[in-house]
């Protein structure tokens, strides 16, 4: 009986065989792909998140620079701005030589914090009180995104 149980517990394997060993290797690569796929989608979604937000926030400046200047009305619909000294120089400015000076530099810092970033802005004087609506655009792969507000801003 003896060597009948030797015999057996001979038999008995040891440890993985080298097709398990293949296998569990092939189940944890297209495991670590999937990991390796969410990576990149959540790094797509954090770039998307960062340039609406500085869409946001340059929006947000633009309406404030408005509200700020409620005489310039249609100026600030120019496409392109002039620098007139406005902020930094010792120049008094009218509402309109203001309005060119914001949108020089909205235009300057929608380029430089969005890709292809861009500042629109359209004035509506028939309504009451007259509505100014906002645009910032750019570009991301396979998209055009927007970002529009519409302000009413009061005259003084």
């Amino acid at each position: 009986m003896l060597s009948m149980n030797k015999k057996r517990n001979h038999r008995r394997q040891f440890g993985f065989s080298l097709v398990e060993v293949l296998i569990a290797l092939v189940i944890m690569s297209v495991g670590m792909l999937g990991i390796a796929g969410l990576y990149v989608q959540s790094m797509q979604a954090g770039r998307t998140s960062m340039f609406r937000h500085h869409a946001v926030t340059l929006a947000g400046d633009v309406a404030d620079r408005i509200r700020a200047n409620p005489t310039a009305g249609g100026a600030y619909t120019a496409a392109n701005g002039v620098d007139n000294n406005c902020v930094a120089g010792n120049v008094v400015c009218t509402p309109a030589q203001m309005a060119a000076n914001d949108i020089l530099i909205w235009k300057a810092e929608a380029a430089s914090i969005l890709p292809a970033g861009d500042v629109t802005i359209a004035f509506n004087n028939i309504a009451t009180p007259p509505v100014y609506t906002i645009t910032v655009s750019w570009n991301e792969p396979g998209l055009n995104p927007t970002y529009v507000i519409t302000i009413p801003v009061l005259p003084i």
